[in-house]
């Protein structure tokens, strides 16, 4: 909004040019929503539900979330979308990816109010339906110039293709970020890592010709309102970690989790390379990722009569991942936090670097 309006403004007073600075509107979208969100949870959140607790991981600590308030995603999600329409540049379909990605958040936040919780099915098809509608949205309807690792070239993929493979890679990146929410300020921290990363990749390598060009990569110049639109995500949700802090006063729930993987998932694409979602997210697709595999795994193999042995290395290893370093290796709350981070901040560049400069 402040993009658009500056234009009538700035005859009556020259400084109102600025308002048209992607720079300005993403530290002004990025500050707003992070007070915003500091200053208003503490004032919501007795409106949420209450986390029933994790029965299956009672011997993890799962019941100690019981009774917080849970679902603080749509919370946060509602501060930061008015502070998305006034600081991000949107256009008609960023706009709609952006409502699409918001429905996803309003599936998850029913199910956090949920008296029974929503089956794996109705969920699936919920999350499939929303992913595949953002992935039309980023492509705009039509073929899509894409650019991969280790290759020079670009392609131009046709829509009936991008879409599907797109859509999975939203689904894949939402159903694993919400499945590594088991730890406070785990997902709410790694993903705002990612966020910001994502924000540094989209404004200065993706949207700026210049450096598109060095590392022979496609410049896109939606990019740039991209840019604006994670990092003020970004800033939302570091005002809520501020309260997620162990002890926790307040969770996320399906709510926060799927809105923030999906996002991640959208910011991937929109880099022109679906494949970053692995520099992006190392630790989250191995840590939530690789439960969703496990799951498959086991269920195929059932499937086909051939049972896995307990004592199998598949078996051993417990999923979510920070569930079997709290259990098989004694790892407490602040040291998965703590290690976890640590491992995402080292892995991320490297990944980035090999992806994006190999080529």
């Amino acid at each position: 909004m402040l993009y658009h309006i500056s234009q009538y403004l700035t005859p009556y007073w020259g400084p109102f040019r600025l308002l048209q600075s992607h720079a300005l509107l993403l530290a002004g979208g990025t500050f707003t929503a992070a007070i915003l969100a500091w200053v208003l949870l503490p004032k919501l959140w007795d409106r949420l539900p209450r986390d029933r607790g994790k029965v299956l991981c009672k011997d993890l600590g799962g019941m100690a979330s019981a009774g917080k308030p849970t679902g603080a995603g749509f919370l946060v999600s509602s501060i930061v979308l008015p502070v998305v329409l006034i600081f991000v540049p949107l256009s008609i379909w960023d706009f709609l990816a952006v409502v699409a990605i918001h429905a996803a958040m309003v599936f998850g936040y029913l199910d956090d109010r949920a008296e029974v919780p929503w089956g794996e099915l109705k969920k699936g098809l919920l999350d499939a339906v929303c992913a595949v509608a953002i992935a039309y949205f980023i492509a705009k309807g039509h073929s899509t110039l894409v650019w991969l690792p280790f290759w020079k070239g670009m392609w131009v993929v046709p829509m009936w293709l991008y879409v599907p493979a797109a859509a999975f890679v939203l689904w894949f990146t939402m159903n694993a970020t919400n499945c590594s929410d088991g730890v406070d300020g785990l997902a709410g921290t790694l993903t705002t890592i990612e966020l910001v990363f994502l924000a540094v990749m989209l404004y200065i390598v993706i949207g700026y010709k210049p450096v598109a060009h060095y590392f022979l990569l496609p410049c896109n110049p939606d990019a740039a309102r991209w840019a604006i639109l994670v990092m003020t995500v970004a800033g939302g949700f570091g005002g809520y970690l501020w309260f997620n802090a162990e002890p926790s006063k307040i969770l996320m729930g399906d709510a926060g989790s799927r809105f923030l993987g999906i996002l991640v998932g959208a910011g991937s694409l929109v880099t022109g390379n679906p494949f970053l979602v692995l520099a992006f997210a190392p630790v989250i697709l191995v840590n939530g990722g690789g439960g969703l595999a496990k799951l498959v795994l086991l269920r195929l193999a059932k499937k086909c009569g051939r049972g896995i042995a307990e004592d199998n290395v598949i078996r051993r290893i417990r999923f979510p991942l920070h569930d079997h370093c709290k259990k098989n290796l004694g790892w407490s709350n602040a040291q998965v936090l703590m290690r976890f981070t640590l491992l995402q901040l080292i892995v991320m560049p490297i990944l980035l670097i090999i992806l994006i400069k190999i080529r």
